[in-house]
């Protein structure tokens, strides 16, 4: 039995590093683009004056906004004309061979039979890594989940559930930036159990006239369709009679009535009402009454890897408290910080929990591997596989790792005192990015009760038959 990473990905992870050095950080330093990572963050990228939004030279430099093809990038390099192209993060890290890494081959992606333990290790490395900035950098920039590396959700939903003509339309537009749709599950008044949804869909004039609201739609500022989930069918709590609605922005009843205003500024989060908005029968996704599988489709995948990317964070948060404690001199007695068990038993426990959690993760990463290794030759599908066998190993990971990483967050700032609460440091931006994943990745009181029926025998492979 051997914990070390295998020896491609550690390659791997060094040509990320090269990579980085050479292309990334050069465009991170490049005129004032700075001023979207350090004290300046939150005012640089938010437009406050609208609505709250991210500012578009923002997303340019991450390349949020439009772009050419690859093929059409190199040519206009080749004809001198790449001045006439704005540098973007995500082009430079999709030139390289970096970007689409996670997605199917047929779409420029590796599709690497381990994919789920690579992708873990990169979040983890990219968070961690202290030239990154814990999450806070050009290359690798969480608060709206911006990586060199991309994690595509929407793009496998589409592949595993669209027709063909909409596998053929919109995942080119999409890896185009042409296309980009929100995720149109939670309501104002209802969140962790969807099948209390209030949105309603009814089936007329050869297509579907959608009534409800939705809210937390994320990049709803620039999206060009909202996936919209709404009973077509069904009693309240069923989960049969939910289908998902792909609808286009500038639909007649659609309405952005707001944007949610949060912990951690630019906001893209809006609340979206839907009027008797008509969509045709095309626009459903997957298939009519059964749109609940689609939101299941990559939960998995999704956990683990916010996981790796907090405990990295965590990693990250403590190992920048243990240089400055190490550094910071007291007292005038010689001596330092890291002279006090007051300051070293908080960040022994924390890093204790940081280097167990990271094993977990690897070890639930390799086991997610081996059932869709299985899946192949059974057809089954993974995601159906991954949640009876492994869902509350995933759970695991996730409620722990974006605890902790608030945790980690929280004692950076305080061992690192004022400095730690300005914003001259990271810690503050840290923490109150990480805090939204102990909801939003499914709140961990979910995540909890996911477990704990797995170790009682209320779900999962140790499932009871209930006696009454």
């Amino acid at each position: 039995m051997n914990f070390d990473l295998p020896k491609d990905l550690r390659t791997y992870l060094q040509s990320i590093d090269t990579f980085i050095d050479q292309n990334i950080s050069p465009l991170q330093h490049k005129d004032d683009n700075n001023r979207f990572f350090d004290h300046r963050r939150e005012h640089a990228r938010t437009d406050w004056d609208n609505q709250g939004n991210p500012r578009p030279e923002w997303e340019q430099l991450l390349s949020e906004m439009p772009f050419a093809t690859i093929k059409d990038r190199i040519y206009m390099r080749k004809l001198d004309m790449a001045d006439t192209i704005p540098e973007q993060a995500r082009e430079l890290a999709d030139d390289a061979g970096f970007y689409r890494f996670a997605l199917p081959r047929e779409y420029g992606g590796q599709e690497h039979p381990n994919s789920n333990v690579w992708m873990s290790a990169i979040r983890f490395h990219l968070a961690s890594h202290s030239v990154y900035g814990g999450g806070l950098g050009l290359a690798n920039d969480l608060q709206n989940e911006h990586s060199i590396i991309g994690n595509f959700p929407d793009v496998l939903m589409v592949h595993h559930f669209g027709s063909e003509e909409q596998r053929q339309m919109l995942i080119p537009a999409r890896l185009r930036g042409q296309f980009r749709m929100t995720f149109g599950l939670t309501e104002p008044d209802h969140g962790s159990d969807a099948t209390f949804m209030s949105t309603t869909a009814r089936a007329t004039r050869g297509g579907f006239e959608i009534t409800g609201a939705k809210k937390w739609q994320t990049g709803a500022h620039h999206c060009t369709h909202f996936l919209i989930f709404a009973r077509t069918s069904g009693a309240a709590g069923s989960a049969r009679g939910i289908t998902a609605f792909l609808v286009p922005r500038d639909t007649p009843g659609v309405r952005i009535a707001s944007y949610e205003w949060t912990l951690n500024m630019p906001t893209d989060h809006a609340t979206v009402e839907l009027d008797r908005a008509w969509v045709p029968s095309s626009a459903v996704l997957g298939i009519v009454d059964q749109g609940l599988a689609l939101a299941q489709t990559f939960v998995h995948e999704n956990r683990i890897r916010q996981a790796a990317s907090s405990c990295g964070a965590a990693k990250y948060c403590l190992e920048r408290s243990i240089e400055r404690a190490r550094s910071r001199q007291i007292w005038g007695e010689g001596k330092t910080l890291a002279d006090n068990q007051a300051i070293q038993f908080p960040v022994v426990e924390l890093m204790t929990q940081v280097e167990m959690l990271r094993l977990l993760i690897l070890k639930t990463s390799w086991e997610m591997d081996r059932v869709v290794a299985e899946c192949r030759t059974t057809g089954k599908r993974p995601w159906v596989e991954i949640e009876r066998q492994l869902s509350d190993r995933v759970a695991m990971c996730n409620f722990w790792a974006n605890r902790l990483c608030c945790q980690a967050a929280d004692r950076a700032i305080q061992i690192h005192g004022g400095d730690g609460y300005s914003r001259h440091y990271p810690f503050e931006h840290i923490y109150r990015h990480f805090r939204r994943y102990r909801i939003t990745e499914g709140a961990e009181e979910i995540q909890m009760r996911k477990i704990a029926a797995y170790l009682f025998g209320f779900a999962g492979p140790q499932k009871k038959e209930a006696k009454i």
